[in-house]
């Protein structure tokens, strides 16, 4: 006969216990034990074989088909992008993000443009059709609605699985997999057990029917119930779509991908018509960009496989308090620290006695260390008091004794500088041979930040002077 015990698993982190804990041992968070009621089934013939397919047998790797013809095209173009080109028959892709940045509004996009050519299954815990209808009269304007996109409301995964072998969609849309329940377990939907359990099925679902699904799941910043971060190891692809509630711009990020690059993003612009593909981003990035003013500098940055131009500012400003403040948005704090700690010791910039703050422009997060060049450059302007040379950019690495580094895929970079109409690059002294840079930009090799400066600034290597709000 089956056994009925209690165990009680983190919500955070998924551990389980015989015994509640205020203080989970392996997260560190605090009550975040909850009660789980399990029934334990007697091994049987039935229960005790379970796979993928139930029967598996080894086979030499050369007799495995590679099947070429794998990926779906998908019409937008940047969510092909992020994806690797397209979407994998039989794959399951998480796309996971905070409440409200837009994810069900692009999956419903996508579910649209993708009705034309596959049979789509819509299912929504959280809206009803009449509600799921009217926001896509709202993103598909005058168009028709395709009739091949399916939709139905729905949180049992047993009755979701019963519709799936009735409509036979080629492509499944679950939104969101926080409320999908499995009516054999105890435990309420949106639970760490509940989320692996279900995610596992409709992974078995992908595998052997050759269903696309599409997975959507909420983050909150404290990363609680059952975030994404559960199903990472569970899924194919994990998308996160990132983005600023007060900006137009949403970053859809690769963070894991087992048929394509990884870190690779695709940039979108929120409007009333719902999410536009943005093709240039450097372009949209820079539009409102004011020349020739002080503490501003362009800094080329690597998202996945596409450079990105945007305009880094920085403000100095002598400070109120007896200690500086250090003010960082959209870089490392502890990489402005680095550099302003250089610009002090090896330029002669006396940072000690101003609050320094740094933005990048449009909302983006720059995590690579190849815009040290440009931050420190943004700096030195505002302190200084002199615009940085309008039609130049700077990419390099800041080393603690104040040489520059040469960052990966320089070609790209500079390529997409001259695109834009830069007409000036300062890189990095080349010590190694290498491809040659791109004709029609000039480039002007540095060995230091100070050289570096010099050449953004267009003074002198003589000692800096005091800016006018220090004399």
């Amino acid at each position: 006969m089956a056994k009925t015990q209690t165990r009680y698993v983190c919500q955070e982190c998924g551990r389980v216990a015989a015994s509640y804990m205020g203080k989970c041992p392996q997260c560190g968070s605090f009550n975040s034990m909850v009660e789980e009621v399990i029934h334990d089934e007697p091994v049987t013939k039935s229960t005790a074989v379970r796979g993928l397919t139930g029967r598996s047998a080894p086979r030499s790797i050369g007799d495995v088909s590679a099947g070429d013809e794998d990926r779906i095209r998908v019409p937008i173009e940047e969510f092909a992008r992020v994806l690797g080109g397209g979407i994998v028959p039989g794959s399951i892709v998480l796309v996971g993000g905070d409440p409200g940045i837009g994810k069900s509004t692009l999956m419903l996009q996508m579910a649209m443009e993708m009705a034309g050519q596959k049979r789509v299954l819509y299912v929504s815990g959280e809206e009803s059709e009449r509600q799921i209808k009217m926001r896509a009269t709202r993103l598909n304007g005058k168009k028709e609605l395709p009739k091949n996109l399916l939709l139905v409301t729905e949180t049992n995964l047993e009755i979701i699985l019963n519709h799936i072998n009735e409509v036979k969609p080629e492509l499944l849309i679950v939104d969101s997999i926080q409320t999908v329940y499995l009516s054999s377990m105890d435990s309420s939907a949106g639970s760490v057990s509940q989320v692996r359990e279900c995610s596992s099925q409709l992974r078995e679902l992908a595998k052997t029917s050759g269903i696309s699904v599409f997975v959507i799941g909420h983050v909150t910043k404290e990363g609680t119930i059952a975030g994404p971060r559960v199903l990472e190891h569970i899924v194919d692809t994990v998308l996160y779509l990132e983005g600023d509630r007060f900006q137009a711009y949403r970053l859809l990020r690769s963070v894991k991908n087992r048929f394509g690059a990884t870190s690779e993003v695709g940039v979108f612009e929120m409007r009333e018509g719902g999410l536009v593909e943005v093709t240039n981003p450097s372009e949209a990035f820079l539009a409102e960009r004011m020349v020739n003013a002080a503490g501003s500098a362009i800094a080329v940055t690597m998202e996945g496989t596409r450079p990105i131009l945007v305009e880094v500012q920085g403000l100095t400003s002598p400070t109120q308090f007896g200690n500086a403040r250090r003010t960082a948005n959209g870089v490392d704090f502890n990489r402005l620290l680095l550099i302003s700690a250089v610009l002090t010791r090896r330029v002669g910039l006396k940072l000690s006695e101003q609050d320094v703050f740094v933005n990048v422009v449009g909302g983006l997060q720059i995590d690579e260390p190849a815009a040290d060049l440009a931050i420190a450059a943004a700096i030195a302007s505002s302190w200084k008091d002199i615009s940085v040379k309008a039609d130049a950019v700077l990419i390099g690495e800041i080393g603690l004794a104040g040489e520059l580094r040469m960052p990966g895929q320089m070609q790209a970079r500079l390529k997409e500088a001259q695109k834009l109409g830069f007409k000036t690059a300062i890189v990095p002294k080349a010590l190694r041979k290498g491809e040659g840079y791109p004709k029609g930009i000039e480039i002007v090799e540095v060995r230091s930040v100070d050289q570096a400066l010099n050449a953004a600034l267009g003074t002198s290597k003589e000692k800096p002077k005091s800016p006018p709000h220090m004399a």
